[in-house]
């Protein structure tokens, strides 16, 4: 790492040097490698082993002192990052990873702080999400700037970063095909006291993982593709359910094209791919097989709910370690899970309890589907 910032360094130093030698003043220019630029508008163009980078011509400063990036699609992996480089940063690399960057990764909602290492920063982003970056406060003296990035107008949070004397450029990564993205260097971004009291009921904080779904109040909306299993879209919420919070309810706004739509509860680190009920650690309600319910009451498998007695070891070698770990912390400890249909009881089942609890989870898997959900209608 250290090699790699003393040879950023020099580059820079001998490029001021032969600018100031022969009287140059190299007119500003975008730049940016495997990725199609057309309008505001940038496409991967890579193989999918390899980052582009897009980096803009002017660095932000007091009077453009932010910008936005909105995702139009994920493609296979959803890699885009977006946030403040050096003027000469490295293309093959992703902002936020070499020294003298920052960056929000969409991914997996990380901040990447000059180091390849993230930690985690705020929630992940999916199509339609615009994702902000800005300048809050500049120190020239001690060399810092406060960069601040933003989640649909709103402040995810800042962080410290070191300045350099040409300033920090707007600058987005992406790393897998199908990724596409629409920059926009002239945005604002006004936190109004009107607009703050507003963010209060957003109810996006509720949400520990949102994967291929969009929030938007208390209202979830699948953005996924929808085109085979392994596009479900997930919601789970950041709290498990406890004796004083132990029930949620799911209001169907529209049931798109296929209703395939399952709600219950998950182990915390259940596979984001798969709806809940399918994977051990999970027990589920599925709108699709509901008529199912009363039918097959008292079978010892459901078509409409699925749960920790469901067994499918196929396939799920990647979810060994979270079972033996909700196994560990089971010892014993079950409950009795119940389900209702406009208030009224459709059933119930006993299932073990865990390590960490079981948290709120709602699955979604076609086009259009769109739910509201209240995480708290009950209390006590």
């Amino acid at each position: 790492m250290d090699d790699i910032n003393l040879h950023h360094r020099f580059l820079n130093w001998r490029r001021r040097i032969r600018e100031r030698e022969m009287g140059e003043v190299r007119p500003a220019q975008e730049r940016f490698m495997r990725l199609l630029k057309n309008g505001d508008i940038l496409s991967y163009q890579g193989n999918s082993d390899e980052v582009g980078c897009y980096v803009a011509p002017q660095p932000l400063s007091k009077g453009t002192c932010y910008f936005e990036v909105t995702i139009v699609d994920t493609g296979l992996r959803g890699t885009i990052a977006v946030g403040l480089v050096p003027r000469f940063y490295r293309l093959d690399h992703q902002p936020g990873w070499l020294p003298y960057s920052v960056a929000y990764h969409a991914v997996n909602g990380k901040l990447y702080n000059g180091n390849p290492l993230g930690q985690q920063f705020g929630p992940q982003c999916v199509r339609g999400d615009r994702i902000g970056c800005g300048i809050h406060s500049e120190n020239p003296a001690a060399g810092i700037t406060t960069v601040f990035f933003t989640k649909n107008g709103r402040e995810v949070g800042s962080a410290e970063v070191p300045g350099t004397t040409e300033g920090l450029f707007p600058a987005v990564g992406m790393h897998s095909l199908g990724e596409v993205a629409r920059v926009d260097l002239q945005a604002q971004w006004l936190l109004e006291e009107d607009e703050s009291m507003m963010m209060v009921d957003s109810h996006e904080d509720d949400w520990g993982r949102l994967f291929d779904v969009r929030a938007s109040g208390t209202l979830l909306e699948y953005v996924g593709k929808g085109k085979s299993i392994m596009d479900v879209g997930l919601a789970q919420a950041r709290l498990p359910l406890t004796t004083h919070c132990h029930y949620f309810e799911v209001e169907i706004v529209d049931a798109g094209e296929k209703c395939y739509i399952a709600l219950g509860l998950a182990r915390r680190d259940y596979p984001k791919n798969r709806h809940p009920g399918w994977s051990r650690g999970s027990v589920a309600y599925h709108a699709a097989d509901g008529d199912n319910w009363e039918r097959l009451e008292d079978q010892p498998r459901l078509e409409g709910i699925q749960n920790v007695l469901y067994l499918n070891d196929e396939g799920e070698e990647e979810e060994e370690e979270g079972d033996m770990e909700m196994e560990r912390g089971q010892e014993g400890r079950k409950v009795a899970v119940f389900f209702t249909r406009n208030g009224k009881l459709m059933g119930r089942r006993e299932v073990g309890v865990p390590l960490g609890g079981l948290y709120p989870t709602v699955g979604m898997l076609s086009s259009g589907e769109k739910v509201k959900v209240d995480l708290h209608p009950l209390s006590g």
